[in-house]
């Protein structure tokens, strides 16, 4: 079993029994994982896009306890210590650890995203969020407007919001 998988696994037993967190962070992962690939990331930088994906939101648990909110400032502060102990406890190597938590740690921050594995991750994040959350076309838009820079995550939100099969890879 690879390191993504352990993770996901540990994800999983972290959230067991909550099924909506859970399926959020797999969904968020198969984009993330999906776009990378497509974007032609390294494979260092895919896997540590892709043990992001899977913990972004362990910081919600403490958020909600100590807080009362899961809102996105509680997650990037709650997020990255827990994300560390997880991945530390998984013999996850320590740059892999740091830039995970660091993502964690901005992945509701949307200025200034100037690394490819961070804006992954934010439009991985709002491919599923849109859905989730109900969204209307006009959110839809702007968000793609403001958000959306990779090209294959501008198809992806384009064919699974406006339905279009033109948008090229």
């Amino acid at each position: 079993m690879n390191k993504v998988a352990h993770v996901a696994d540990a994800m999983i037993a972290y959230y067991a029994g909550d099924r909506k967190r859970i399926n959020h962070f797999m969904k968020v992962h198969g984009y993330a994982s999906t776009i990378g690939r497509l974007e032609n990331l390294p494979e260092d930088t895919q896997l540590i896009l892709e043990i992001a994906a899977l913990t972004h939101d362990i910081g919600i648990k403490n958020s909600e306890s100590k807080y009362g909110s899961s809102s996105g400032e509680h997650q990037q502060i709650e997020g990255p210590p827990e994300a560390g102990k997880l991945l530390h406890a998984l013999l996850v190597e320590e740059h892999i650890i740091d830039r995970v938590c660091w993502l964690i740690a901005h992945h509701h921050t949307y200025e200034n995203i100037n690394t490819l594995d961070y804006q992954i991750l934010v439009e991985a994040d709002f491919l599923v969020n849109i859905d989730e959350d109900g969204l209307k076309d006009t959110a839809i838009q702007r968000i793609k407007g403001h958000i959306f820079k990779t090209s294959t995550g501008i198809a992806f939100l384009e064919r699974l919001y406006h339905g279009d099969t033109s948008s090229e890879l």
